[in-house]
């Protein structure tokens, strides 16, 4: 069965492979690779971010990842933001934490961040928008499906 998540990828004529595994998997990006058999880096979380100004956006991390805030404060432009509730989350994507597509979903004008050393992957896998399905996919391809920005965001030696 395709989700909305496959038809987007269709529809723009991007190639990714789908992958499926047991629901009882416990959450999370690392328990995600491990049954996929790729490295936490490589299982793409998924992060919706508010900003003091009433803007949403959408951040993509390796799972073996965290953001530096003063990075991701520079790269989103504010000082006040934060990660949104789960309310907020279901409101804004339509999907609930866990396995968030990073496309097919955002409005005109939404921002979008991927983590820049994730361009150096040979795949990525991420949320189908139902937990037990995963899209693998190129970061080349990611970044053209999601219009994401790259950005240095856990890098202290490197420039955003």
């Amino acid at each position: 069965m395709k989700l909305s998540p496959h038809l987007f990828l269709d529809g723009l004529g991007i190639p990714y492979e789908t992958r499926s595994f047991s629901p009882e998997t416990e959450k999370g990006a690392a328990n995600v690779a491990h049954v996929l058999g790729f490295s936490e880096r490589q299982a793409v979380k998924t992060l919706i971010f508010q900003v003091d100004t009433g803007e949403r956006v959408l951040v993509m991390l390796g799972g073996d990842q965290n953001a530096i805030s003063g990075n991701l404060k520079k790269a989103i432009g504010s000082r006040n933001i934060q990660m949104a509730a789960s309310e907020v989350v279901k409101e804004t994507t339509g999907y609930v934490i866990g396995s968030i597509p990073p496309f097919c979903w955002q409005p005109a004008g939404f921002r979008t961040f991927l983590e820049a050393s994730l361009m150096n992957e040979p795949i990525l896998g991420v949320g189908a928008g139902q937990w037990g399905d995963e899209i693998i996919i190129t970061p080349n391809d990611l970044v053209r499906a999601s219009k994401a920005i790259v950005v240095n965001l856990t890098d202290r030696e490197k420039p955003i």
